[in-house]
């Protein structure tokens, strides 16, 4: 009988000390890295988002809550991704439309200033479809700086300076 309650109370106190450790466990936060080169970028609130054309598997597994190995080898297998749509398409096959727009809240495809659609200038925060479409009526951009200045028309400082983190190898 001794034996029965010493064991019986080894586990209410094993079950306790993992109670207090999973409510005590820090929670990761990504952090943004300001290193030229680097494939995130960082909003005004601190979010990262990572590029999916030079995003790497450990990267992913690391910011992503509960990706798998094998939603890394899916990603990976498109690229390069042009177009915010073209992700959505390719993703959508393995899961579902809530679960790509999840993702969507931590990567983001590279944007080219004379030939991204509008639902991929739309990842820039701030910016909406009918602004999109202006954007894109006014190509083509002989630069980035003409890019981002008609963007200004549209965006706050903050919005404009994420949005320059979003532009791929545009010259």
């Amino acid at each position: 009988m001794n034996r029965s309650i010493t064991f019986i109370m080894l586990i209410l106190l094993l079950l306790m000390a993992l109670a207090a450790c999973s409510s005590t466990a820090p929670t990761a936060t990504p952090v943004a890295s300001n290193k030229p080169g680097s494939n995130q970028s960082t909003n005004a609130i601190g979010n990262t988002k990572l590029n999916l054309n030079t995003v790497t598997g450990d990267e992913l597994l690391a910011i992503i809550p509960g990706f798998s190995n094998r939603m890394v080898r899916e990603f990976q297998e498109y690229r390069p991704y042009v177009s915010i749509q073209q992700f959505r398409r390719e993703i959508g096959k393995y899961v579902g439309d809530a679960q790509v727009a999840d993702y969507e809240n931590y990567v983001y495809v590279p944007i080219s200033i004379n030939d991204s659609d509008s639902e991929t200038l739309q990842q820039i925060p701030g910016l909406d479809a009918s602004e999109a479409e202006a954007v894109m009526a006014g190509r083509p951009y002989a630069t980035v700086d003409d890019f981002l200045t008609t963007l200004s028309g549209f965006l706050s400082a903050d919005e404009l300076e994420i949005a320059r983190s979003y532009l791929g190898d545009n010259g």
